[in-house]
């Protein structure tokens, strides 16, 4: 049995505590919060009775002795947690991003080597089943190398609260999930990046809701962002709307179920080559699916089994370097270096 507290109860915490619930082997003894009555809330509607509720992570995992940390505190408290959970000798899964600064993130990744704890974070949207037949399918060749990669985010959320006042915020809060996606489907070592952000006219938010940036993912390949957080109208898929230009053919993806593809074939109509339908193959029973659920059986295995989950900070801290990498762009008008200490 795998007992873990639970740090910040807010909205997000919902998901975490879904997935939990449906794990045998998984027990949540301890649920953490500044405001005590929102942790009590949360353990009533999940029946969990049993479990230590405080304002202290420190004191309830003294209390506790858990085996794993659940981080879902704002970005800006993630350093102080993870500090905290590996002090205590426990394992930790956060909330993405890793960490809200590229210092705190190196700090977190090296806190978690040097107590040899694993530390993961959800980065969900590699665990989306269409996600996994798009890497599974570009690995076979059967289009040749990816070149070019293009992603559309247009999403209009009105939050409230922290969201609508922090900077940079859909670089630093949601972009990260594209970026992460990016680089997983097509095997991508972020090397550089230029961007551009603005805030139009119908934005509710203080800064940073629209981006546009173009990314060198190594080996030839060029991925470009386009997003906004205040598009109303033609909403795209929160898992972005793609097309991956490849040596001999392309895959479109509408973020929902349609996936397809195109492969080149000999001849040409006039000045285009001719294509034709490819399948991309269904789900392997091998792929990694599931969302939170998936993320956290994952942790829990890896717990387990003394392995390295695929989320893990070390590796994720090279999509974090993308946001990262973006804001300063954005911030400089210059193209910036991925940092290297993120490869």
């Amino acid at each position: 049995m795998i007992n873990a507290v639970l740090v910040g109860c807010g909205a997000m915490s919902k998901a975490w505590l879904d997935a939990a619930r449906q794990l045998d082997g998984l027990a949540i003894v301890g649920l953490v919060d500044l405001d005590a009555d929102r942790a009590r809330a949360r353990a009533r509607e999940y029946d969990l009775a049993n479990a230590v509720i405080g304002t202290s992570l420190d004191a309830v995992l003294d209390q506790t002795k858990p085996q794993a940390v659940f981080d879902v505190v704002v970005p800006a408290a993630r350093r102080e947690v993870a500090l905290s959970a590996f002090a205590h000798n426990c394992h930790l899964l956060t909330e993405k991003p890793l960490a809200d600064s590229p210092e705190n993130a190196r700090a977190i990744v090296e806190a978690a080597r040097r107590a040899k704890r694993v530390h993961a974070v959800v980065q969900n949207r590699r665990y989306v089943a269409n996600v996994r037949r798009i890497r599974r399918f570009l690995d076979s060749g059967a289009i040749g190398m990816p070149t070019s990669i293009h992603a559309d985010f247009f999403v209009a959320p009105h939050f409230g609260g922290f969201r609508e006042e922090m900077a940079h915020v859909l670089l630093l809060d949601m972009a990260i999930h594209t970026f992460d996606a990016a680089r997983y489907m097509v095997n991508g070592e972020p090397a550089g990046v230029h961007c551009q952000e603005w805030e139009p006219a119908n934005s509710w938010y203080r800064q940073g809701s629209s981006a546009s940036a173009v990314f060198d993912l190594g080996g030839g390949k060029v991925f470009t962002y386009a997003g906004s957080w205040c598009a109303a109208g033609f909403r795209t898929s929160w898992e972005s709307a793609w097309r991956i230009v490849a040596e001999r053919g392309s895959l479109i993806w509408d973020g929902h179920d349609g996936l397809k593809a195109e492969v080149v074939v000999s001849g040409r109509d006039g000045l285009i080559d001719k294509t034709q339908p490819i399948d991309v193959p269904p789900l392997d029973a091998s792929d990694r699916i599931g969302g939170h659920l998936g993320i956290i059986q994952d942790f829990v295995r890896a717990i387990e089994t003394g392995t390295e989950p695929e989320t893990r900070g070390a590796d994720n801290i090279k999509s974090l370097a993308m946001v990262f990498g973006a804001i300063e762009s954005a911030e400089t008008g210059r193209r910036v270096a991925i940092a290297e200490e993120a490869q």
